[in-house]
C-alpha cells in the first residue's frame, strides 16, 4: 500500500503567525472559555495535541492552565516556541513536544492532564479512532475531552479527498494556484447561496465571523482544508459510540449538519 502524503500543516501555521496580534489572541482565549464553559483555567493542566500555531496553547496559558503541547510536525513545534516566546507569561509553565499521539510511549510519559484538547488534529494523522482512544486515556479523573473532528458527508467528503490528493501530488509552486481556484469555486457557491437568503452576498462578513470565532484566517483555513493529509471524516454518532463505550458522557456537541468542516465535542468522565 503507498503510504499517504502528509500535508506541511506547520509551514502553514508559520505563514499564519505574521497575522497573530492581542486580537485574535483575545478571541481565541474567548473561544476556549466558551467550548469549556469555564472563565478560568487557574490550577488545571491542559494537553493541546496537535498544537500546530500554538495559538490555544497560549490561550490556555493565559487563563492560568499549566500547558503540555504535542504535535508531529516539527514546523508546527516552531511556531508553537515562537508563540510561547513572544506571547506567553514567563512566569506560567509550558512545554512543548515533538511528537504522535500514537507514540505510546511518549504519550505515557507525558502523564495525565485535567484538560485534553485535539481541535481538527485526530484525523489527520492516519488512524483517528486510535488516535481518539490514545488521547482520551491522557485524561485524569474528573478531566475533560474536548476535541473536533470533520463531519463525515459521504460523497462530498470523497471529492474532498480527491481535492487533497491532488494539491499533494502537484509540485510545490503550482499549490498556492489550486487553492485560490477551490476557494474561488466554493465562495462563490456560498455568495449564491447567500443572495438566494437576501443577505449580501460579499464574504467579507463570514470571514470576518471565523476570525471572531477562534481567532483564525480565512486564506490559512482554506490552505490547511485543501492540503490536509491524512483526511477521516466520522458521523458524529460515530465519535459518541466510540467514547460512550470506554465510559465518556457527551457534555456538548456542535455540529455543521450536513456541511463540511468540523463538529465540536466535549465529554467528560467522572471518577469512580
Amino acid at each position: 500500500m503507498t503510504k499517504e502524503a502528509r500535508f506541511a500543516f506547520g509551514k502553514n501555521w508559520q505563514s499564519f503567525l505574521a497575522e497573530l496580534d492581542e486580537d485574535r489572541i483575545a478571541q481565541a482565549v474567548r473561544s476556549l472559555q466558551q467550548l469549556l464553559g469555564l472563565q478560568t483555567l487557574d490550577g488545571k493542566r491542559f494537553m493541546d495535541l496537535g498544537c500546530g500555531s500554538g495559538l490555544f496553547s497560549l490561550a490556555a496559558q493565559r487563563l492560568g492552565a499549566e500547558v503540555i503541547s504535542i504535535d508531529y510536525d516539527k514546523f508546527s513545534v516552531a511556531c508553537s516556541e515562537e508563540v510561547r516566546d513572544r506571547f506567553g507569561s514567563k512566569s506560567g509553565k509550558w512545554d512543548i513536544h515533538e511528537g504522535s499521539v500514537l507514540d505510546p510511549v511518549l504519550m505515557q510519559s507525558l502523564g495525565y492532564a485535567d484538560i485534553v484538547y485535539s481541535w481538527g488534529v485526530l484525523h489527520h494523522t492516519g488512524a483517528m479512532n486510535e488516535a481518539i482512544s490514545m488521547a482520551a486515556e491522557r485524561i485524569g479523573p474528573n478531566g475533560v475531552f474536548c476535541l473536533a473532528i470533520y463531519n463525515d458527508q459521504g460523497g462530498a467528503s470523497r471529492r474532498w479527498l480527491h481535492i487533497k490528493r491532488i494539491y499533494n501530488a502537484i509540485p510545490s509552486w503550482l499549490r498556492f494556484f489550486w487553492v485560490l481556484a477551490v476557494a474561488a469555486v466554493y465562495e462563490c457557491k456560498f455568495a449564491l447561496a447567500r443572495l438566494a437568503k437576501f443577505r449580501n452576498p460579499l464574504p467579507f462578513r463570514d470571514w470576518q465571523a471565523k476570525r471572531k470565532d477562534r481567532g483564525m484566517s480565512a486564506w490559512h483555513d482554506w490552505v490547511d482544508w485543501v492540503g490536509g493529509l491524512p483526511f477521516e471524516v466520522a458521523k458524529p454518532e460515530q465519535i459518541v459510540d466510540l467514547l460512550r463505550q470506554r465510559g465518556w458522557v457527551l457534555e456538548n456537541m456542535k455540529t455543521v449538519g450536513n456541511g463540511w468542516g468540523c463538529n465540536e465535542y466535549v465529554f467528560s468522565k467522572s471518577e469512580n
